[in-house]
């Protein structure tokens, strides 16, 4: 019954050391003060919970989530980072693969999209069948809360 809650004092102590360290206003952690960074708290608890408790179910979402908030501090605090549509595929590809480890399922779609990731982001010369991928991208970057909205509604009218 202890190990349960983990994931809520996790999160509560991360958030409340974000929080603290932000009124501190510590020159050493300025670069945290963002929504990233609430990101890779939540994603590190997931992490963590999963990993104490041997209850694996958190490592995908928990990876996802750690995952993209280090992709969006990069992307606002480092001039070098990669800001491109293959970066989620890459992250989704990664939590199948640490999923993999513990649980063994996953392996084939963490494979497949971390070949498509990696071909999207550095193969310059892709072969013109590969345009409409770029297409759909186009399309969910401009229309992405509808994406949201119907995932959400889908949850919440499917038969269980």
């Amino acid at each position: 019954m202890k190990k349960q809650h983990n994931l809520f004092a996790f999160l509560l102590i991360g958030i409340g050391t974000y929080f603290l360290l932000k009124q501190l206003r510590l020159p050493i952690f300025t670069d945290f003060y963002s929504w990233p960074t609430l990101f890779i708290i939540i994603g590190l608890s997931f992490l963590l919970h999963s990993y104490i408790s041997k209850d694996y179910k958190n490592l995908f979402p928990g990876t996802i989530i750690f995952g993209l908030g280090i992709h969006f501090h990069g992307l606002n605090h480092y001039s070098f980072w990669i800001d491109h549509w293959g970066v989620y595929p890459f992250i989704i590809s990664i939590g199948f693969l640490i999923r993999f480890q513990k649980t063994k399922n996953g392996l084939i779609p963490g494979l497949i999209l971390f070949i498509i990731s990696l071909f999207a982001i550095f193969v310059t010369d892709k072969p013109e069948w590969f345009g409409w991928v770029n297409k759909i991208v186009d399309l969910l970057e401009n229309f992405w809360p509808f994406v949201l909205i119907i995932a959400g509604a889908y949850l919440l009218f499917k038969k269980k």
